[in-house]
């Protein structure tokens, strides 16, 4: 059993960096804190290191597209917690990204005490919002059934996804996740069936859409 918690940093900014380790540092037991940058350098920490406890994920990283890169690093791990540390903090998106698996929601805007106790929370198996905000329900019909046709994709389904999304063949894929390109042949055939789509680009398309829209500010 390795001694104290191991986390990743996902956010381009190095300042905003500092300061969530900063909060991560006054949590007590900690063994590692790893920083990427940008969205590929927050993938490949994920896939390398299967003894991560936590990762804090910053929506809008170059590379990654809003939502659709909370359900790419999904994908990659299902069992590490995600927590999303976003500016873009209106109901909506908090809403969205729970609903796709994020076990907590952390508004940029929140103070170093608020960050450790959201942290603390989802180390307990909790799942941690901003106090204060009624997350209401979806009121967009078409993303209502998205998100729930992408609930019922398996983590590998899911990961397979991610990468149609950075488009890679199937043969890609399948170096990339060391099966045969048959299976995954069958993997991105259950995915458009999932989704009720009947290409590759439109599996895509959609995927775009969960992302685009969590961009979009409140006003």
């Amino acid at each position: 059993m390795p001694s104290g918690y191991k986390f990743v940093i996902a956010d381009d900014h190095p300042l905003f960096r500092g300061a969530l380790k900063q909060a991560l540092a006054g949590i007590g037991d900690v063994a590692s804190i790893l920083e990427a940058g940008d969205f590929d350098s927050a993938k490949s920490l994920l896939a390398g290191n299967e003894e991560i406890d936590l990762v804090l994920l910053d929506l809008a990283m170059p590379g990654a597209a809003g939502l659709s890169g909370l359900i790419s690093l999904r994908g990659i791990n299902a069992t590490v917690p995600l927590v999303v540390v976003s500016a873009h903090d209106d109901a909506q998106t908090i809403r969205r990204a729970l609903e796709l698996g994020a076990s907590g929601f952390i508004s940029k805007s929140a103070s170093m005490e608020d960050i450790r106790a959201a942290v603390d929370t989802v180390l307990g198996g909790g799942v941690t919002a901003p106090a204060g905000i009624d997350l209401g329900v979806e009121r967009d019909a078409e993303i209502s059934d998205l998100i729930k046709r992408l609930q019922s994709l398996t983590p590998q389904q899911t990961r397979v996804l991610g990468m149609l999304a950075e488009g890679l063949l199937n043969k890609q894929i399948a170096y990339e996740l060391g099966v045969s390109e048959a299976t995954i042949k069958a993997h991105v055939s259950a995915v458009l069936h999932k989704l009720a789509v009947d290409s590759r680009t439109q599996a895509v398309i959609l995927l775009a859409r969960i992302g685009t829209d969590a961009q979009q500010p409140s006003v």
